[in-house]
């Protein structure tokens, strides 16, 4: 089936499901994107937006090739209890879910039946087509449907399939990791605002420096201390600044809110 034929629902319009939405849309004919939410205005608001069809979660486990499970961990057994009728009389879909800490077997258990299932952790940059999304398919998931998913979701950004039992530790990182991005950007602005800086000018300079850093890593290839021993002249600003980190606990702090991150990610699933 080609992507333009493919009919791919939403359930939960939030941040994350939208963004999504939002993606695949830009790839995928908008008239088969389906969108429903607790909140009606908001998957109003989006269907609208993008062309899209507002519509509910049985409609869309009825007549959608991908079903987007968008709701909240705690949310999942009144969900799939709705839409589990629908599902146990049809074949041809797969399920897609951005629950946190939720297992393909534990959505398996939850609907009583084995159901094509991947897995995915997406974070905030797929709104701006930078994102980076984990994934994960069961063995009910067909590799067409793996294919299809990747296609129309291309413009979400990069993509990388990892092991489910590796996927909470992903999510700590990549999922959870631009909260702890943006923290920085803010500190470092904070920072050249108290040397004198405009605010503007400091949030500009620390944006560009994050970009730009990230970009020449992620394109050369060179390992992030032979980077960072590039900048760092011997008796200089930069390796001053690099021992007010290290003195201030930078690196033991980020280990630990990725740690932090991991070990509440996992217990989201229980």
């Amino acid at each position: 089936m080609g992507i333009e034929a493919l009919k791919i629902g939403f359930i939960g319009a939030g941040n994350m499901g939208g963004a999504l939405a939002k993606a695949a849309a830009k790839t995928a004919a908008p008239a088969n994107i389906m969108i429903a939410d607790k909140f009606e205005d908001k998957a109003i608001a989006l269907a609208n937006e993008l062309g899209a069809k507002f519509s509910d979660n049985v409609e869309i486990a009825e007549k959608c090739d991908f079903i987007f499970l968008g709701v909240k961990p705690q949310m999942m057994a009144e969900m799939l209890a709705e839409i589990k009728p629908c599902l146990a009389e049809r074949s041809g879909y797969t399920l897609v879910s951005m629950m946190a800490g939720v297992k393909t077997e534990k959505i398996c258990e939850t609907l009583g039946f084995s159901a094509p299932i991947i897995r995915i952790m997406p974070n905030t940059a797929v709104e701006v087509g930078e994102g980076m999304v984990l994934y994960t398919a069961n063995e009910a998931a067909s590799d067409s449907a793996e294919r299809d998913f990747l296609a129309f979701m291309a413009k979400a950004g990069e993509f990388e399939k990892l092991p489910e039992h590796l996927i909470d530790a992903g999510t700590a990182v990549s999922g959870c990791g631009p909260a702890y991005v943006y923290m920085f950007i803010e500190a470092l602005a904070d920072g050249g605002v108290k040397c004198g800086l405009p605010r503007a000018t400091a949030l500009k300079l620390a944006e560009q420096t994050l970009l730009g850093a990230a970009k020449l890593a992620k394109e050369t290839g060179r390992h992030p201390e032979e980077l960072k021993d590039a900048v760092c002249s011997p008796a200089g600003s930069t390796i001053e600044g690099c021992f007010a980190l290290e003195k201030g606990g930078f690196r033991a702090a980020t280990i630990g809110a990725v740690n932090a991150a991991y070990e509440r990610t996992q217990g989201l699933g229980k």
